[in-house]
C-alpha cells in the first residue's frame, strides 16, 4: 500500500495510529465505516478524514476505494465471492448463497425490540415517506408499493431535492424512512435532519450500525452485510433490506388487520378485470 507508506513521515501522531492500523488490517478496514475505524484506532472521526486527505484522497469513501483496489482483485468489484471465468453452476450457487447468508445473518443480529417499536409507529402514522438513492431507491420503491397496497398513505423519492422539500413539510405523527447501504450519504443525513426538526419520526434501514445515518435516525434497523463500501451496487445487502421491509409491512398489516384485509380485497377485485 504504497499510497499510504509514501506519506508516513508526514503524518501527525494521531494519523500514524490510523496508518498503522490500516496497514495491519487492510482486509478488514475496507468493510468499516469512518466511525468504526475511528473507534478502533481511538481517534476522532475528523482525524480519520485528515488522514485520508493527507494521503491524497478526497474523503473516506475515496480512501476505501483506493485501499480496496490495492488489495482486492478487480473481479471482487462485481461480486464478493465470484472468480473470473466462473461457470453457471458455481455462479448461481455463490450468488444465491451470498443472498441467503445476508438474510441469515440479519435474522441473527436484527434488534427485535426496535422492529416492534418501528411497526407500532408505522401502524399509526398518518403518512410515510420512503427515501433511497442509487441501489437503495429500489428498496424505497418496493416499500412504497407494499405499504400503498395495504392502504397506508405514503410516497417514495429517489431525488434528493424532492426528498428534502418533502421532509421540510412533514408533521408530528408522520414517518420519514431512509434506506441506505453505506449510511454515509450526505443527502440522506440532511433529509433526516430536516424531517426530525419538524417533529416527524425518523427511521433508517442501513448496513452499518455506526454510520452518520444511524446517528441521526430516531429508529435504526441494521442488517448484516459483509459487502464492502467500495462497491457501487451492493447485492446481498439489498436482499436483506427488502426482507426488513417485508417484516415491517407484515407487522403493520397485523396491527391493522381488518382495514388491510378490506383494502386488499378491493384492490384484488379492481385488478381482476386486467387478467385473462
Amino acid at each position: 500500500m504504497k499510497f499510504i507508506t509514501d506519506h508516513y513521515s508526514n503524518f501527525r501522531k494521531s494519523e500514524v495510529k490510523v496508518a498503522d492500523f490500516v496497514l495491519q488490517n487492510a482486509d478488514a478496514v475496507i468493510h468499516y465505516t469512518v466511525s468504526e475505524l475511528a473507534d478502533l484506532t481511538a481517534v476522532s472521526e475528523p482525524t480519520v478524514i485528515r488522514f485520508c486527505r493527507a494521503i491524497g484522497c478526497k474523503g473516506y469513501q475515496d480512501f476505501k476505494i483506493r485501499l480496496a483496489q490495492s488489495i482486492v482483485p478487480a473481479v471482487r468489484g462485481i461480486h464478493e465471492t465470484v472468480n473470473e471465468g466462473e461457470e453457471a453452476p458455481e455462479l448461481v450457487r455463490k450468488v444465491f448463497e451470498a443472498n441467503s447468508e445476508a438474510i441469515r445473518q440479519t435474522l441473527g443480529t436484527l434488534d427485535f425490540e426496535t422492529v416492534r417499536r418501528a411497526v407500532q409507529e408505522l401502524a399509526v402514522a398518518r403518512k410515510i415517506i420512503f427515501f433511497g438513492l442509487g441501489g437503495s431507491a429500489v428498496v424505497a420503491m418496493d416499500a412504497y408499493h407494499k405499504f400503498f397496497r395495504i392502504g397506508i398513505p405514503c410516497h417514495w423519492f429517489n431525488d434528493a431535492h424532492m426528498a428534502l422539500m418533502t421532509a421540510s413539510m412533514m408533521q408530528p405523527g408522520e414517518v420519514f424512512m431512509a434506506i441506505s447501504h453505506s449510511g454515509s450519504s450526505r443527502d440522506v443525513v440532511e433529509a433526516l435532519e430536516v424531517a426530525a426538526a419538524t417533529g416527524a419520526t425518523t427511521m433508517a434501514i442501513v448496513s452499518h450500525s455506526k454510520s452518520p445515518v444511524s446517528k441521526i435516525a430516531s429508529r435504526t434497523l441494521c442488517v448484516a452485510s459483509s459487502e464492502t463500501g467500495y462497491r457501487f451496487e451492493p447485492m446481498a445487502s439489498r436482499i436483506a433490506h427488502l426482507s426488513v421491509i417485508d417484516v415491517l409491512s407484515v407487522g403493520v398489516s397485523l396491527n391493522r388487520e381488518q382495514a388491510v384485509v378490506e383494502n386488499l380485497t378491493r384492490a384484488r377485485k379492481a385488478l381482476a378485470r386486467k387478467k385473462y
